[in-house]
């Protein structure tokens, strides 16, 4: 038999090629470089609404992160703290009404403050309460100036039982000073936000009607008519357990329905359910769905207080029944006008708020009705003396306060306020009213204080879902987390102390991108610990207060994620921060 050779000169060349036979060294081939692993992410299990929260998320709606223009910053190449997020575990969705704020009836007509509604719109609180605290209980919505109802005294009584001038408020006045009810839903409209209305309950004690409660709901019923749907959120009264709100205290002799002379509890309880049958059927003319709140004492009853304040939530609770939609609760954090140092005023927005939370959860299973929503529809802080209340400490408590709302699933909160007083400092105003009338020296008129910037991008950096956080071996940074719908990740760090910390983010369950952004928001080297400054990645302001002018548009640092998620957080400062998705 033949034998094929014919293939044997190629398998030979084939051979010493490979070889290496024509002179050329062989290398070695490198394996290629592996791709970042994928983690897969196991699915969210969303928890159950709370009912603190309840229907303050039927407006809840998904958030997408733009990444803002940015300059590439260093990050520190270590960091001695670890902050860790897990956007699977998440705590809760985020209501909108979350960081609220509130106006009042001394700042100006608004809507011809065209600087001041652009701030708003930038800020978007999303709710503002109207018409704005303890003026609520002597406020004619619909009534032209000094033509108050004819059942309204000339003069209330003082909780020492003296009397003084009523000082009514009119819903119809458009002096430029004040603002009118018309205006109020303009300017809600032009910064594209909603309400929440506050109406007149004090009306209900110290009218001298033959049916003083009738006269009062008749009154916040037309309001919900003439609302026709713009507002979801209804309260009835302020503070009306407090000896400084009028209808605390009234004249007996005057009264036509045997009211009691001081209020109590049991006496508001009982009006509400008037009050609420009366504005729920006027919602139903008009085709609306509303929610009303009552007014609820904030924490357990001390030696000192009013027998109406100690006993106020159980008569509430005893005679109101399930009739309220939602529970109103306010709080000035610090021990009143007190001259506290930066570390007590921090420190106030973590123990108070959760304190709080659970006193008022404990109140209901107390009273044995249902657990319903619960709104902090006015928050500041009362220490005065060092320029607290306009300082940038002011801001970064605002952002404790407000993260700590969060953990404990508050439905809503509301600041006050938009513009107060100077008053040599003690302005619980989110902007200035310029040096007017001995205002605020150094400032032009509506400029931002520290904690506008602060809310500001707090929000801006806040995803729709809060998710679980925490950092290990301190206790001088708080952390709190977020994610968005578009899958992005936020930390906000707040460094209540008074050296730089170096903070290291690991994010469990998320493929992490190439790229991370963040604004840190310190103070001032003015007036101590207290700056009536805020910087924004060092850029400050031009005058004596407040903050950049251009933070609408002001580039975040960033850095890419190629050695990790690292970001240095200066002494009593805040960093906002959010990082790509894969």
């Amino acid at each position: 038999m033949r034998r094929n050779t014919s293939r044997a000169p190629v398998c030979t060349i084939l051979f010493i090629f490979l070889l290496g036979a024509c002179g050329k060294e062989v290398k070695e081939a490198k394996p290629p470089t592996p791709a970042t692993p994928v983690v897969v992410i196991p699915p969210v299990v969303m928890p159950p609404v709370a009912s603190s929260i309840g229907f303050f998320l039927n407006d809840w709606a998904a958030k997408t992160f733009s990444p803002p223009s940015f300059k590439d910053t260093t990050p520190p190449a270590a960091a001695a703290l670890t902050v860790t997020v897990d956007p699977i575990a998440v705590i809760t969705k985020i209501p909108r009404a979350i960081a609220g704020n509130n106006a009042n009836l001394w700042m100006t007509q608004m809507v011809t403050e065209p600087t001041l509604l652009a701030h708003i719109q930038n800020l978007h609180p999303h709710i503002i309460r109207f018409p704005g605290g303890s003026i609520s209980d002597v406020f004619f919505w619909n009534a032209r100036k000094d033509v108050p109802p004819a059942d309204a005294p000339a003069q209330l009584v003082k909780a020492d039982g003296t009397k003084e001038a009523a000082g009514f408020w009119y819903g119809q006045n458009n002096e430029g000073w004040t603002l009118s009810v018309d205006n109020y839903y303009k300017m809600l409209q032009q910064t594209g936000n909603s309400g929440m209305i506050t109406v007149n309950y004090g009306y209900a004690r110290y009218s001298t009607a033959a049916d003083p409660v009738a006269a009062a709901a008749h009154l916040a019923a037309d309001w919900v008519r003439y609302d026709k749907g713009r507002t979801q959120y209804w309260e009835v009264g302020n503070e009306n357990f407090g000896e400084w709100e009028a209808g605390y205290r009234i004249d007996v002799t005057k009264n036509k329905d045997s009211q009691p002379e001081i209020i109590t509890g049991e006496t508001y309880g009982r009006h509400f359910k008037v009050f609420a049958d009366s504005m729920r059927k006027a919602a139903q003319e008009v085709g609306a769905t509303i929610q009303i709140g009552a007014v609820m004492v904030e924490a357990g009853p001390q030696s000192w207080e009013s027998l109406a304040r100690k006993t106020w939530n159980n008569g509430l609770m005893s005679n109101a029944g399930s009739t309220p939609d939602f529970y109103i609760i306010h709080n000035y954090y610090t021990p009143y006008k007190t001259n506290a140092a930066a570390t007590d005023i921090l420190g106030t927005a973590i123990t108070e708020t959760k304190k709080v939370m659970d006193y008022a959860q404990q109140t209901l299973r107390t009273g044995g009705v249902s657990e319903k929503p619960i709104a902090l529809t006015e928050w500041n802080i009362t220490s005065e003396g060092a320029m607290q209340q306009v300082s940038h400490i002011n801001g970064m408590h605002a952002v404790l306060l407000l993260g700590e709302a969060l953990k404990n699933k508050y439905g809503m909160t509301a600041r006050w306020d938009f513009a107060n007083g100077w008053d040599g400092g003690n302005d619980h105003g989110l902007f200035s009213q310029g040096n007017a009338g001995g205002g605020e020296p150094g400032v032009p008129f509506w400029n931002p204080r520290p904690a506008f910037y602060h809310l500001y991008y707090f929000q801006k950096f806040l995803g729709d879902l809060f998710i679980t956080s925490s950092i290990a071996n301190t206790m001088a940074v708080e952390s709190y987390a977020s994610s968005f719908s578009s899958g992005e990740v936020s930390v906000t760090l707040v460094n209540k102390s008074t050296a730089a910390q170096n903070v290291q983010i690991d994010i469990k369950h998320f493929n992490v991108g190439n790229r991370y952004y963040w604004y840190t928001l310190s103070g001032g080297n003015d007036n101590g610990e207290f700056s009536r400054k805020v910087l924004v990645n060092g850029q400050g302001p031009a005058g004596a207060g407040g903050g950049t002018a251009d933070y609408a548009t002001i580039k975040s640092y960033a850095a890419t994620t190629s050695n990790g998620i690292k970001v240095t957080v200066p002494a009593r400062s805040v960093v906002y921060l959010v990082v790509d998705k894969k």
